[in-house]
């Protein structure tokens, strides 16, 4: 699926591997843990999987 990240005032990597199964609250736990801040509407996060063919990600 193709978005629009024109209006992201900011773009995280999130590095290591991450479970490619969890939902959008464990992946939104993991921006909690790692980064130590709430996951806002105005940032995309991206995660990659253990094949690092693919990558996911969430703006909340």
């Amino acid at each position: 699926m193709l978005v629009d990240i024109s209006g992201a005032a900011n773009i995280y990597i999130i590095t290591g591997y991450t479970d490619m199964r969890k939902s959008i609250d464990g992946l939104c736990a993991i921006v909690m843990a790692q980064l130590k801040e709430e996951p806002d509407g105005h940032s995309i996060y991206l995660f990659c999987g253990k094949r690092c063919d693919r990558i996911k990600g969430t703006a909340d």
